[in-house]
């Protein structure tokens, strides 16, 4: 067991898209505005730099007038394979790592989200607030996208 495995948390999904479809989807600002945040979010993409050290910066628009900003700084960058970044959800998660890992499967792509947080209390407050179900519609989302894009 490494020593990040109590302090993170992982959602696995299977993605009916190749690869690239999904690697392009996580690493184009017109993508992402697409499928980024919950069900109900409207997002706006700030800022990506997608290159080791560049920084992303996004706002969720929530329907109630509430702002969301996400961003962080990509910290390892494997084409097709690992996105690693540090990310801040303001005001619900700050101070996380965020790893997403694809894995091309023929016509379609298993993936794997994880997000580490700086302690093991801290990664079971996130859990309770609702981990699982917010990061599980952000990828309905991601899901519909790719399925539509690959299908069109």
């Amino acid at each position: 067991m490494s020593n990040t495995d109590n302090r993170t948390l992982t959602l696995k999904r299977t993605f009916n898209a190749p690869v690239q479809l999904v690697w392009d989807a996580w690493t184009q600002p017109g993508h992402i505005a697409q499928w980024w945040g919950p069900k109900g979010m409207e997002t706006k993409v700030i800022e990506h730099d997608f290159t080791v050290g560049g920084i992303w910066k996004y706002s969720m628009l929530m329907p109630n007038g509430n702002e969301f900003i996400s961003e962080g700084t990509y910290l390892e960058i494997i084409e097709l394979e690992k996105i690693h970044s540090s990310a801040d959800f303001k005001p619900m998660t700050v101070g996380v790592e965020i790893l997403a890992i694809f894995e091309a499967h023929g016509d379609t792509t298993n993936f794997t989200f994880q997000v580490i947080h700086p302690t093991e209390e801290y990664c079971r407050e996130q859990e309770k607030m609702g981990f699982m179900n917010g990061w599980g519609s952000v990828f309905d989302r991601l899901s519909t996208f790719v399925t539509k894009k690959h299908s069109s």
